[in-house]
């Protein structure tokens, strides 16, 4: 219910950005211009297929004189308790990237979690909760992977660590379901993932997590985050400082087809092991 009725919202955004653009007698091309976004990215805001950042919302309420309503809409679509503090504006923009890289140390990115996988690693780290309060954070994250089914969905690219595969989040049956997601995924084409094996041994990051995002019409950001707290960083020489990181993941990782081999064998290796017991 909370991601159907966030997207009412965005459609409602949509329908009254193309009112008020017309009523001031602009194209779509004309108030990107105004706003130094592309005319396309003004049609798909109106389509509530990707979401402006704030700083957008701003700039299109002073180029349609429009008192501010845009700014506070999007600041309460983007003010979402089911995400950290740090973590809100990663997802705004995961919608808005043309391509997408991570590297996960420990845990499956969130993008590529099944609901059990995600409801287990909410539960170990808020073990006092309420159900509702967890089933909502594993909404969220399921809301969030929705970006890789979008016919406008971005390039995906995943490193994953051993340590993902052979910790056993959830049990055995959790974790052969996992894996045959992301295999899946990967059957399918939809992200292009492999694996960083223990026989690599020091990495280039080793202090956690990485992401990397692309844009259209903006610079690449990176992204870091620790158990409690999350960096999202633009600065032109520390991207790239992030970007000569992955890329050095990358050629340390195995091959495609190596790393899919080995998640399903994992995978057939919990299986096993679920049946047994």
């Amino acid at each position: 219910m909370i991601g159907t009725s966030r997207q009412a919202i965005w459609e409602f955004f949509g329908t009254e950005l193309k009112r008020r653009r017309e009523d001031a007698g602009l194209t779509q091309v004309e108030l990107g211009a105004l706003v130094f976004i592309s005319g396309a990215y003004i049609g798909q805001f109106e389509q509530a297929i990707r979401k402006p950042q704030l700083d957008i919302a701003q700039r299109i309420d002073k180029a349609l004189g429009t008192d501010g309503i845009f700014e506070r809409l999007c600041r309460k679509l983007i003010n979402d308790r089911r995400y950290a503090d740090y973590f809100v504006e990663v997802v705004e923009l995961e919608r808005l990237a043309t391509r997408i890289c991570q590297f996960a140390p420990t845990v499956v990115p969130g993008l590529l979690q099944t609901p059990e996988y995600a409801r287990t690693v909410t539960l170990a780290a808020n073990p006092f909760v309420t159900d509702e309060y967890v089933e909502d954070i594993v909404a969220a994250r399921l809301e969030r992977a929705h970006i890789l089914k979008d016919a406008t969905r971005p390039e995906y690219w995943v490193i994953l660590h051993e340590n993902v595969l052979r910790i056993p989040v959830g049990g055995d049956e959790v974790m052969a379901r996992q894996l045959d997601h992301i295999a899946g995924l990967m059957q399918e084409r939809v992200g292009w993932v492999t694996v960083l094996p223990y026989a690599a041994a020091a990495h280039a990051s080793m202090s956690g997590m990485l992401q990397l995002m692309d844009f259209e019409d903006a610079p690449p950001v990176a992204y870091t985050e620790t158990s409690f707290s999350g960096t999202l960083m633009d600065d032109p020489a520390v991207v790239k400082r992030a970007q000569r990181a992955y890329d050095l993941l990358r050629v340390a990782a195995l091959s495609p087809e190596a790393s899919l081999a080995l998640i399903e064998s994992m995978a057939e290796d919990y299986r096993r092991c679920a049946s047994t017991t």
